[in-house]
């Protein structure tokens, strides 16, 4: 899939200002994908009186591949129990070659791990919830995500370990 993306002038943190980015993401794939249903058929068999308890993780990764071309990687891991059972367990890497273009080397790190992943959401997205789904459990969608905030507490938490 390619895809060739400019923003509106805005930067990555947010903040108008400064001229248009391109952004040019050659290939979308899913990297890892597990499902697991550790409780079943038992969890089939009994029924259910309890909304499940539903914890998501998410992280984002990037690795330079070149100068100005880079591979990101959004993970999305779901944990799903009711009591102390397991009912099932996604654990999802989506990734993306993407290329950018001239952006200020300071807001380069931002760029690549807000505007990516936002990009990238939607379809690994349809791929968790397909995975349920497929995995025998009534339709689950991932709320949207907000990336920047992601991003500013991953850089506090780092900030504070130094």
């Amino acid at each position: 899939m390619s895809e060739d993306q400019k923003t509106d002038g805005e930067q990555a943190d947010g903040e108008g200002g400064g001229a248009d980015i391109s952004l040019n993401i050659s290939h979308q794939y899913v990297k890892d994908l597990s499902f697991e249903s550790p409780g079943s058929p038992a969890l089939f068999i009994t029924p259910q009186n309890e909304a499940p308890n539903i914890k998501i993780d998410y992280g984002v990764e990037a690795q330079p591949l070149s100068e100005k071309q880079f591979e990101v990687t959004l993970s999305v891991d779901v944990n799903a129990t009711v009591g102390g059972s397991t009912l099932f367990i996604t654990e999802l890497k989506y990734a993306a070659i993407a290329a950018v273009g001239e952006i200020p080397e300071d807001h380069l790190h931002a760029f690549i791990m807000i505007e990516i992943p936002r990009l990238l959401f939607p379809f690994a997205r349809s791929v968790v919830a397909n995975a349920v789904n497929e995995g025998g459990f009534p339709p689950f969608l991932l709320q949207p995500v907000d990336f920047v905030e992601m991003y500013r507490q991953t850089a506090e938490q780092a900030a504070k370990a130094q």
